[in-house]
């Protein structure tokens, strides 16, 4: 909704300020870019394997022993146009109508989709702020049902930046293993982007006797700035990598061949790119949240990982504008940014949370303390109160008796 009406407004000439990039603002590493210039100058401009190249594939299962202590084959890992596709092969390799997906709130706005995609059923489970936006293991057990298929957890988390804990997971994994029909889809992609004392986590190690059904999800988008590259990837037993392998074959083939080695060059190659980048996201985050926290009305956790903040806007619910529309959901605020302020955030209710608000901070500085002004000067425009216009005057000719 709110997209849509940024379009818009920029097609009438709008200057729109838009802090909904769900990409880093940084350039892909020289060093990846030359990978793939090597690439086509050596004739790799040809059809691949389906599920990957070898060389990707070691490249991979490198990246997951060294840095996850997991140990994967060849033909427990798959290469895919992205990690959605990943995701998407895997759902609808495995879910049939009815089929229950356990999807915590807030989550990407992808997994119900997907879900519903592959004839499923997708089942919300709310994760409070005031528990840092994490399943609760008692909330987990509730959820599951004999028709429970997967349970999708995402560390560091879109919208929230929440990031589990080791223990954190194991307390799931309790839960989980008294339900040995439920799959666990773990999407990892913003591994690399925590902050603090923060440290990434994820359940295949954190609990090994569930590796086996387990479907740990990647890619290289947001670690080295490659969203356009388009490549992700997955590890889990080889029966379901075998199957998501062949409705891959029968959809799109194999992932370009070209950013399959430049993703080579990111797993194997410098690594200094990564650290460089998370220190301005840090630094970016802690702008960004104090200035949020300083705007009445606004609150906002310190997200540990990823790169956006969620802010409640709940308290200005029932507050009007100066055209007398009333805030009501995170939907309204966000076109109210957008209107008044020429802002484009993302509205909660995307993610299932309508109290809150996301803003990315994979923008410059100045542009991040530009939109918190913005955003400041649009809670200063709300009122509790109708703003009646004055009526024209209007001379009356009197009758005469």
């Amino acid at each position: 909704m709110a997209g849509q009406r940024a379009r818009e407004l920029r097609a009438t000439g709008r200057d729109i300020l838009a802090l909904t990039a769900g990409e880093p603002d940084f350039e892909t590493p020289e060093h990846i870019k030359d990978a793939a210039v090597r690439a086509m100058a050596a004739g790799q401009t040809r059809y691949t394997d389906v599920g990957g190249t070898p060389a990707l594939k070691e490249a991979i299962a490198g990246k997951f022993r060294n840095e996850n202590g997991l140990v994967y084959a060849p033909a427990e890992i798959i290469v895919g146009t992205g990690a959605k596709q990943v995701i998407f092969n895997a759902l609808m390799c495995t879910v049939s109508a009815g089929d229950e997906v356990i999807v915590p709130a807030p989550y990407w706005v992808s997994y119900p989709d997907i879900a519903l995609l592959a004839g499923g059923v997708p089942v919300f489970v709310d994760c409070a702020a005031e528990k840092g936006f994490k399943l609760q293991p008692a909330d987990l057990e509730r959820a599951i049902t004999a028709r429970t298929r997967w349970l999708m957890l995402n560390s560091p988390n879109n919208p929230s930046g929440a990031t589990y804990t080791r223990a954190e997971l194991q307390a799931l994994a309790e839960v989980l293993r008294r339900h040995p029909h439920v799959w666990i889809l773990t999407d990892d992609i913003y591994e690399h982007l925590i902050y603090g004392d923060a440290e990434f986590a994820t359940i295949a190690k954190a609990a090994p006797d569930l590796k086996d059904r387990t479907l740990t999800v990647n890619g290289v988008s947001k670690a080295y700035a490659m969203t356009g590259w388009r490549i992700g990837y997955g590890a889990a037993p080889s029966e379901l990598i075998k199957a998501m392998v062949k409705l891959q074959s029968q959809s799109t083939s194999g992932p370009n061949s070209i950013a399959q080695a430049a993703a080579v060059a990111a797993l194997t190659g410098p690594q200094d790119a990564i650290a460089a980048n998370r220190r301005e996201y840090q630094s970016r985050r802690d702008t960004v949240v104090a200035a949020l926290n300083a705007i009445d009305g606004i609150h906002c956790q310190v997200p540990d990982g990823a790169f956006y903040v969620f802010a409640s806007c709940s308290e200005l619910f029932g507050l009007r504008t100066r055209t007398g529309a009333t805030i009501n959901s995170s939907d309204d605020w966000v076109m109210h940014l957008l209107d008044s302020q020429n802002l484009a955030a993302l509205q909660g209710s995307a993610y299932g949370v309508p109290t809150h608000f996301r803003i990315s901070f994979a923008a410059s500085t100045e542009q991040l303390l530009e939109g918190c002004r913005r955003i400041a000067r649009a809670r200063d425009e709300l009122s509790s109160q109708v703003r009646t216009a004055s009526l024209p005057h209007v001379e009356m000719n009197q009758e005469q008796p």
